[in-house]
């Protein structure tokens, strides 16, 4: 049956899946990691939870983590997960994480994909723990206000990239070679070499061209 490519998330996360793929991704949440979880997913789906279930703790975590990470994101997927989003929430949320990593160019696409209007992180009260706090250094200004205090920023909350590149290996081969679907096909033939190149391409939301071209070198590396 010939590849036909979409980069939207195969399914929604359940909550425990959800919280088992965030500490796959290095959120150090209690519990079992799911073994490398794909990374635009995970943030996506943490996304819905921190904003549509109101989960201050997982957003505060998620933001953290996209600061330390975001490095390693294929920012061209996210955009496009982001955009075909129905949560003006989360459309706002992800343009104020590219505002804020504005040196990033990578990630300009998600600004356009933010709703007209600034969105306020909290509901009543919001506007008045800003005018009582101020805004959050991170988003002032931009798509989300958020007031200072509310998304706590703890590094120990989250694995550094060293830590993280040990046991996640598509993150790890993004360090190696960028952050492209490229990369984490190399990583899912590291875990099963006898993959074909469509189903190669599905699980990494890759082209057939790309998962052909990545079968083709893994061949080359085999024989010498």
């Amino acid at each position: 049956m010939a590849h036909r490519r979409s980069v939207q998330p195969a399914r929604v996360l359940g909550q425990d899946e959800l919280t088992s793929a965030m500490i796959g991704i290095g959120l150090n949440f209690g519990g079992r990691a799911t073994d490398e979880p794909n990374i635009e997913d995970t943030l996506l789906g943490a996304a819905i939870a921190g904003l549509e279930e109101d989960d201050l703790r997982v957003l505060a975590m998620l933001t953290t983590w996209f600061g330390i990470h975001s490095s390693y994101v294929i920012a061209s997927r996210l955009a496009k997960i982001v955009a075909q989003s129905g949560s003006d929430r989360v459309r706002a949320y992800f343009a104020a994480l590219a505002a804020w990593r504005s040196a990033d160019h990578r990630f300009a696409p998600l600004l356009r994909a933010r709703p007209e209007r600034q969105t306020d992180l909290l509901g009543a009260g919001g506007q008045f723990q800003v005018q009582r706090r101020g805004e959050d250094e991170r988003f002032a200004g931009g798509p989300l206000r958020v007031p200072a205090g509310v998304l706590r920023d703890r590094p120990q909350d989250v694995l550094p990239p060293a830590a993280l590149a040990k046991h996640h290996r598509a993150y790890h081969w993004r360090v190696v070679m960028g952050p492209t679907f490229r990369a984490d096909m190399w990583a899912a033939l590291e875990r099963e070499p006898a993959l074909t190149s469509a189903e190669l391409a599905r699980r990494t939301y890759g082209s057939y061209a790309t998962a052909w071209r990545v079968q083709r070198d893994a061949g080359v590396l085999r024989t010498e």
